[in-house]
C-alpha cells in the first residue's frame, strides 16, 4: 500500500473543516465558487478560511466557467496556491488562465467511457495538473461532488507528463481500492467526507486519509 498519498479535502465552509484537514494531514484544501454548490463559499469567508489553512498545505480555488472579473476578484482577495478549473474551459482558456493569474493551473476532466480518456492527453500538456473526476450525471447541475465514480480501470497504469489526481465518489471505504487500481499517488475528495452537504465530518476526513496509507499527524 503507498504510503505517499497526498490527500485533497475540497468543498471546505467551516473554520472547524479547515482543523480537520489540517489535524488529518491532508495535502490540500479546497474551497469552491460555484453559486449552484452547496459547498459554495463568498469570497470574504474563503478568504478567512484561507488564512487559518497551516503553511504546507496548499489552498486551492475550485471555479467552473469562471471570466476573468470574478478570477481577479478571487485571487485578489484569498490566499491561494492552485486555481482549479472544474468546468468547460477549453486548452486555450486554461493556458490564459495559467498566464494571466502566475498560479498553477489543476484542470478536471470528466471520465465516463474510454473515449473521455484521450481529453486527458490534451489537457495535461496545458495544465500544471490533471484531475481526473467521474463525469456527473445526465441533467446533474454540479459538474462535481456528486458522490459518483467511473470505471477506475479505465486509467489504470495510465500516465501523464504531469502530476495527476483521482477524484469522483471516493469515500473512507473505497479509497485504498481506487489506489491499488489505478496506481493514484494523489486522491480529492468532497462529499464523502461530509455529514450532510457542505458540512464536513471530521472522524470521515481522519478515516479517509488513513485510509490511504498517510500517516495522520494527531
Amino acid at each position: 500500500m503507498p504510503t505517499e498519498i497526498r490527500v485533497k479535502i475540497c468543498g471546505l465552509t467551516r473554520p472547524e473543516d479547515v482543523a480537520a484537514v489540517a489535524d488529518a494531514g491532508a495535502a490540500y484544501a479546497g474551497f469552491v465558487f460555484f453559486p449552484k454548490s452547496p459547498r459554495n463559499v463568498s469570497i470574504d469567508v474563503a478568504r478567512d478560511l484561507a488564512i487559518d489553512v497551516p503553511v504546507g498545505v496548499a489552498k486551492v480555488a475550485l471555479v467552473v466557467n469562471a471570466d476573468d472579473a470574478l478570477l481577479d476578484a478571487i485571487t485578489s482577495t484569498v490566499p491561494l496556491d492552485i486555481l482549479q478549473l472544474h468546468g468547460d474551459e477549453s486548452p486555450e482558456r486554461v493556458s490564459h488562465v495559467r498566464a494571466r493569474y502566475g498560479l498553477p493551473i489543476m484542470k478536471a476532466v470528466g471520465v465516463a467511457d474510454a473515449k473521455d480518456v484521450a481529453a486527458l492527453d490534451t489537457y495535461a500538456e496545458v495544465a500544471d495538473q490533471i484531475l481526473v473526476d467521474a463525469k456527473p450525471p445526465k441533467n446533474a447541475v454540479l459538474p462535481g461532488g456528486n458522490g459518483v465514480s467511473f470505471d477506475w480501470r479505465l486509467i489504470s497504469a495510465r500516465r501523464w507528463s504531469v502530476p495527476w489526481m483521482l477524484a469522483g465518489g471516493l469515500t473512507p471505504d473505497n479509497v485504498a481500492e481506487a489506489i491499488a487500481l489505478t496506481g493514484a499517488k494523489q486522491v480529492d475528495v468532497s462529499s464523502g467526507v461530509e455529514a450532510a452537504p457542505g458540512i464536513k465530518n471530521a472522524d470521515l476526513i481522519r478515516s479517509f486519509v488513513q485510509a490511504t496509507g498517510v500517516p495522520v499527524m494527531h
